[in-house]
């Protein structure tokens, strides 16, 4: 009889456990859904945002910031990526750190919001 309590109590246990695993901690990174092209994006990166972020996209000394580790990128949606980068980031912007402005669209007019949500795959494949 003691074995059956123990196998059940055993069973208990586990369920429990199993139950309490699910869960996520505030520690954890949170998944970011991610469209687009990346090889396309690639290429837009290139053309528009290598001069500052570096072609690894790991930012350039008193340029751009390294947008592979950048938590302001990882906190914006896809259409708030892309109406960052359509925007630019101006020196007189209190959050621009760099002393350097970002002109709208990287200073590439012809650049769709296809190719900024290309660059934005991108630049998510380098994490």
């Amino acid at each position: 009889m003691k074995r059956i309590q123990w196998f059940v109590l055993i069973l208990v246990l586990v369920g429990l456990l199993a139950a309490c695993g699910g869960g996520s901690s505030s520690n954890e990174s949170q998944t970011v859904a991610i469209s687009g092209d990346v090889i396309a994006g690639e290429q837009a990166y290139i053309g528009s945002c290598s001069s500052c972020h570096g072609f690894d996209a790991k930012g350039l000394p008193g340029l751009g910031k390294d947008m592979t580790t950048s938590t302001f990128i990882d906190g914006m949606t896809e259409e708030q990526f892309v109406a960052f980068v359509k925007a630019g980031r101006s020196i007189s912007d209190p959050a621009n750190t760099t002393g350097v402005d970002m002109p709208p669209k990287g200073g590439n007019p012809a650049l769709s919001d296809t190719d900024i949500i290309n660059i934005r795959a991108y630049i998510f494949s380098l994490k």
